[in-house]
C-alpha cells in the first residue's frame, strides 16, 4: 500500500496560506452536559469562528438539525454542513491535510479512539469525521492505523515534527507500537524525517487525582484532557524557532514540567541540523481552574491567513503573550479571544480549528 510521503505529499506548516478553516459545533454530550455549559461553549466556538472569518473562509460541521441555530451565533459568512458528531474538537477528529506542490490535496485520516478511550469520551461518529471532511474538501484520503490526533503533532514544514511520549506511545492509544514504528508511520504520512520527542504534556491535560475532582459548580469534574497533546506545550513559529509554554510559578507542577521541556527543546536540532531557538511564553497567572491545576496556555494559538488567533484568559499576562506573538509575526494581526470556556472543556483555540492548506 502506498503512503502520502511516497506519493510526494507532506504536511505544510500552519503559517503557509490556507484555503479555509474547519471547525465542529458543540452539541449535547458529556463534555457539555450542562445546558449553561453548552450555551457558553457555543458562544465561545462562535467567537473563534467569527475571528478566523476575518482572515479566511470557515466551515463548521454541525450535528443533524443544528445548523440553523448555529448560524444565528456564527453570523453571516460562515459555511455550515450537517453530520453526526460526538464532540467538537476538529483539530483531533478532522483530517490532517497534505499538499504535493502540484496543485493536489490529500489528507491523513488517523485512527481516533476518544483520546485514549477515556471514560467520558464518545467517538462512534467522530471517528468518521476525518474521512468525511477530507471528502468534502476534495482531498485524496490516506487512512492510518496509528491512533493519533491533530493536536498531538506540530510540524515546521521542513521535515521536523514535535511529538509527546504519553500520546503516541501511551498504552491508551498504541500499546503494541514501538517508538520506531510510530516514527515510521508519522514520517510516512506527514512527509517528515525528524521527530523531536517530549516526555509529556501539561499537568492539567491528564485526569486529576480524585481529591481534586470537584469543579467550582459543585459537580464532579470528569478530568477532560488529551493525555499530553503537544500543541499546548510547544509549537513551531517558523523553521528553527519554537514557542514553548513556561510556568514561572514553582507552586504549579508545570513549573518542573516546562523546565524539562524547554531544556530538551534547547538541546534539540531539527531535520536540517539547526539548533532550535526557543521562545519562552509565560503561562497566565491563574494556577487553578474549575478546582484543578490550570493548563491555560498561549501556545494553543491558531495561525490563519494574515492573523494569529491567540487564547485570552482575562489575565495580566495576556498582553505580554500578545506582544511576543506580534514580534514573532509582525506581518500578522494578533487577536486575543477569551478561551477560558474552551479550556474548561479540555482544549483551546488550536484544538477547535483545523487548517486546509491552499494548493
Amino acid at each position: 500500500m502506498t503512503t502520502p510521503a511516497a506519493d510526494g505529499f507532506r504536511m505544510p506548516a500552519e503559517w503557509t496560506p490556507h484555503e479555509r478553516t474547519w471547525m465542529a459545533w458543540p452539541g449535547p454530550n458529556p463534555t457539555f452536559d450542562d445546558p449553561d455549559d453548552l450555551r457558553l461553549s457555543r458562544m465561545a466556538w462562535a467567537a473563534v469562528a467569527r475571528t478566523v472569518l476575518r482572515f479566511e473562509p470557515v466551515t463548521v460541521v454541525c450535528g443533524p438539525g443544528e445548523a440553523a441555530e448555529a448560524r444565528v451565533l456564527l453570523g453571516p459568512g460562515v459555511d455550515t454542513v450537517e453530520r453526526e458528531l460526538d464532540d467538537a474538537w476538529m483539530r483531533d477528529i478532522g483530517p490532517t491535510f497534505l499538499t504535493n506542490g502540484k496543485g493536489e490535496l490529500a489528507a491523513v485520516d488517523w485512527t481516533f479512539n476518544g483520546w485514549g478511550a477515556q471514560d467520558w469520551a464518545r467517538w462512534e461518529h467522530d471517528s468518521k469525521i476525518g474521512a468525511y471532511v477530507s471528502d468534502l474538501a476534495g482531498a485524496k484520503t490516506y487512512a492510518s492505523k496509528l491512533v493519533n490526533e491533530g493536536g498531538a503533532i506540530h510540524v515546521d514544514g521542513e521535515g521536523t515534527v514535535l511529538l509527546t511520549e504519553t500520546v503516541q506511545l501511551g498504552p491508551e492509544r498504541n500499546p503494541d507500537w514501538t517508538k520506531e514504528q510510530v516514527e515510521a508511520e508519522i514520517h510516512a504520512h506527514l512527509g517528515t524525517s525528524k521527530a523531536i520527542w517530549l516526555p509529556r504534556g501539561l499537568t492539567g491535560d491528564y485526569p486529576p487525582p480524585s481529591s481534586r475532582l470537584r469543579s467550582t459548580r459543585g459537580y464532579p469534574h470528569p478530568g477532560f484532557g488529551t493525555l499530553g497533546h503537544v500543541d499546548i506545550v510547544a509549537a513551531f513559529a517558523r523553521p528553527g524557532v519554537v514557542v514553548a509554554h513556561h510556568q514561572p510559578d514553582p507552586a504549579h507542577p508545570d513549573h518542573e514540567v516546562t523546565k524539562e521541556v524547554i531544556g530538551l527543546l534547547k538541546s534539540a536540532t531539527d531535520a536540517r541540523g539547526r539548533r532550535l531557538e526557543v521562545v519562552e511564553v509565560p503561562a497566565p497567572t491563574a494556577l487553578e481552574a474549575d478546582g484543578h491545576w490550570a493548563d491555560y496556555s498561549y501556545i494553543n494559538h491558531y495561525l490563519c491567513n494574515g492573523g494569529v488567533v491567540l487564547c485570552g484568559f482575562d489575565d495580566p499576562r495576556d498582553e505580554i503573550a500578545a506582544g511576543i506573538f506580534r514580534r514573532l509575526f509582525p506581518e500578522r494581526t494578533v487577536t486575543l479571544v477569551d478561551a477560558r470556556t474552551i479550556f474548561s472543556g479540555g482544549g483551546g483555540i488550536h484544538c477547535i480549528t483545523q487548517q486546509q492548506p491552499k494548493v
